[in-house]
């Protein structure tokens, strides 16, 4: 049965390609994936739904919003970010994504994906049909939580987008945000305190509800401040407990 639903479901991707031959266990980003801690009799299993690897070069749409939802995508390397269009058609940036993050989970109240999907720079990703997701999840219930993890891990995300747009200052959305990039680049191996930014200042500000001059300003005004240094996309964080301080700063 799984292989007639991973048929049926293979030609809804193009272009069309024959199932990739991948081993989730070699993943350096497993533990970050949807796999995750499964055991290895169960991970074996698991890896029937990666049906492909998928390259997508800097600025290809991966997914367009309003499409029909039929995959999840798991990021191998590289960086998106997502994104709508407000009733004067204009892009509002809802999220970024890095290596090691699933994206695309928004399609799956609604049957069709609420925002489009945009490579920042060369990227690969696992595609993970859907309807595998939801076969396998019934046959290895460690998946099935799993997947409410990710789900529930999502569902935080979102609210403190909220928290940050709906009553954080100015300097407490950007400290939020590199303090939060540089924890996640940290889970992953990497620096915690000297990174590139993928996106643009444009893009940061529509993702922080800030004007691009507000932005560039902030930049400014936390170098003069010593907590961070900054050339061009290049940032290091010169003071983490300095950042957490602009949090706990009160109004």
């Amino acid at each position: 049965m799984p292989t007639v639903i991973a048929i049926k479901t293979a030609e809804r991707f193009k272009p069309a390609a024959a199932k990739f031959e991948v081993s989730c266990a070699s993943c350096n980003l497993r533990e970050l994936c949807l796999p995750g801690t499964l055991c290895v009799e169960d991970l074996e299993r698991v890896e029937n739904i990666v049906y492909a690897r998928r390259r997508v070069k800097r600025g290809e749409v991966l997914f367009n919003g309003g499409a029909e939802f039929n995959a999840v995508y798991a990021i191998r390397s590289g960086f998106f970010k997502s994104s709508v269009l407000d009733g004067e058609g204009r892009e509002q940036v809802t999220g970024f994504f890095m290596g090691g993050e699933l994206i695309g989970l928004d399609g799956l109240g609604s049957g069709s994906y609420n925002g489009t999907a945009i490579a920042l720079e060369d990227s690969e990703v696992c595609v993970l049909p859907y309807a595998l997701i939801e076969q396998m999840a019934r046959e290895v219930p460690a998946l099935q939580r799993r997947l409410h993890a990710v789900l529930a891990r999502e569902i935080v995300r979102d609210h403190g987008v909220m928290l940050l747009l709906g009553s954080m200052r100015a300097e407490e959305r950007l400290a939020t945000f590199l303090l939060g990039l540089s924890k996640r680049f940290l889970r992953r191996g990497y620096s915690a305190s000297d990174f590139h930014l993928r996106m643009t200042r444009e893009e940061l500000g529509s993702y922080l509800g800030l004007k691009l001059e507000t932005v560039s300003r902030l930049f400014s005004q936390f170098q003069a401040a010593h907590l961070i240094d900054v050339e061009q996309k290049h940032v290091r964080i010169l003071d983490i407990p300095g950042l957490e301080r602009v949090l706990a700063a009160k109004h």
